[in-house]
């Protein structure tokens, strides 16, 4: 009954924010940045000491700017996530631009599945509609890591179902991707692989941002079963609310040694966050294992 009356709450909130218009959102979230910065000093030290190890070259005003930014587009994600569960094809079309799209439909009709790799980066919660792009896959889906808060992530899966993805927990990928390929059926699933490692101890590591870095090659190991392609989402902050995504082609140097795909993914992933940096989730303890 808890849940039931957490979860209600949730979604009143979500739904106000929703019926609100963008302009008015957008001073909703310049409060929000403030009692972020001001108030809670959300994540502050986590966010400079990842931010001081990942840019020994920059001075503490470059630092400081991109920490600002940072802000600025956590504050802008809240609200145009919430957004979310009420906004029009027409308006997703305005704010979202996607290049390459054809990739994917072309790879489809050769027989391959697809692993679109993509980011923490700008506002990733926007990133399904990508798929009103395509015309081939039969199913589209997502990774999901489910959230503690058993409300809130109901509230989650209802607002990234807005554009019809299949949502696949962590723990259930394989089955499902093994399942689908042996139905024969065209899909695509996107992986969001920046997230840190889930074991102290991995036996994959590569140098991003300067640092050694343990990865969970998770994506490309199961890809490999059922002969899948892999892309990269290169995604770009045009304007304030806009965003320009970009399919890309994964292609290693070489096809040698360990996860060539997914470092791959990484040095494609550092050269957008290098691009504008304040746009990643610099709060996330990425290093917490070293």
């Amino acid at each position: 009954m808890r849940q039931k009356v957490t979860y209600a709450l949730y979604r009143v909130l979500f739904t106000l924010l929703a019926l609100l218009p963008f302009a008015v959102l957008y001073v909703l979230a310049d409060g929000i940045k403030y009692i972020l910065v001001h108030v809670m000093k959300y994540r502050r030290e986590v966010i400079r000491s990842n931010l001081r190890n990942s840019f020994p070259e920059k001075s503490e005003a470059e630092l400081s700017d991109i920490e600002d930014d940072f802000y600025s587009q956590f504050a802008d994600n809240i609200v145009e996530t919430a957004k979310l569960l009420h906004i029009s094809d027409r308006q997703v079309d305005k704010r979202v631009e996607v290049i390459g799209g054809e990739l994917v439909d072309e790879l489809i009709d050769k027989g391959h599945p697809v692993v679109m790799y993509l980011g923490h980066y700008a506002n990733w919660e926007y990133v399904p509609s990508v798929v009103r792009h395509f015309k081939k896959p039969q199913l589209c889906a997502q990774v999901y890591k489910p959230l503690r808060d058993k409300a809130f992530d109901k509230l989650m899966l209802k607002v990234r179902s807005r554009f019809n993805p299949v949502s696949v927990p962590q723990d259930k990928v394989f089955r499902t991707m093994v399942r689908w390929y042996r139905d024969k059926v065209p899909f695509i699933i996107g992986f969001i692989a920046d997230h840190r490692s889930n074991s102290s101890i991995s036996h994959h590591a590569t140098t991003f941002l300067g640092q050694h870095t343990p990865f969970n090659p998770g994506g490309e190991e199961i890809g490999k079963r059922v002969n899948a392609a892999y892309l990269y989402l290169d995604v770009e902050k045009v304007s304030r609310g806009h965003y320009r995504m970009t399919v890309k082609p994964i292609v290693p140097e070489s096809l040698e040694g360990d996860s060539p795909y997914t470092k791959r993914y990484m040095e494609m992933l550092e050269q957008t966050i290098r691009r504008r940096p304040g746009l990643w989730l610099w709060s996330h303890r990425r290093w917490l294992y070293k």
